[in-house]
């Protein structure tokens, strides 16, 4: 992977998206990956974000994002109007996942879907050996201040995709540095996947 991009997630979803697509990334955060995309891969990139000062970032970069709440859904957007839609790190927040998921599938052609593995090692080992809720890389917040409501695992999403009849087009295992290549549920501190209807 040959981008100047740190974070390990953003690096394996950039090269995933082809130059020119049409992107719709749904919690965009300070738009880091999108602004990316769209100078680099000329990519027609469109962001949705609910906090105000991650929005004002992405104005800066001169980005177009919308204020919103996913979990309110995507009704001004047609059906398949994205090429990819992007739900990174953000699908543990979510209160209504499924609407969300289905409501990504819906608009883009492909769904990108990333988010942290709650069964990983160090993970498992601090609630067992340590009886406390979890701080890993991938889940930094301690309990009382953590934006997430969900805690779900590689191997709950893929068990999700089947009973749905989603389809997994691709999936990528990440470690800190590179991807995990075996026992991705128990190794991995995160994940993307590439799903489709």
């Amino acid at each position: 992977m040959n981008t100047p991009l740190k974070r390990l997630d953003y690096r394996v979803i950039y090269e995933t998206i082809e130059p020119r697509a049409k992107v719709l990334d749904l919690g965009c955060g300070d738009g880091e990956l999108l602004h990316l995309l769209t100078s680099k891969k000329d990519v027609r990139g469109q962001g949705i974000e609910l906090d105000d000062e991650a929005i004002y970032q992405c104005v800066e970069k001169g980005l177009s994002v919308f204020h919103s709440d996913i979990d309110s859904g995507l009704s001004d957007y047609g059906d398949q109007s994205f090429d990819y839609v992007i739900l990174n790190q953000s699908l543990q927040q979510v209160k209504q996942v499924e609407f969300v998921i289905r409501e990504a599938m819906r608009v883009g052609r492909k769904a990108i879907i990333g988010f942290p593995n709650f069964a990983y090692l160090k993970a498992r080992s601090m609630l067992f050996f340590g009886g406390m809720a979890p701080v890993t890389p991938s889940l930094p917040y301690c309990w009382a201040n953590t934006p997430n409501s969900r805690f779900l695992s590689i191997n709950d999403f893929k068990s999700y995709c089947e009973r749905k009849g989603i389809r997994i087009l691709d999936s990528y295992y990440l470690g800190k540095k590179r991807l995990v290549r075996f026992w991705p549920n128990l190794l991995a501190l995160n994940a993307v996947f590439i799903i489709q209807k």
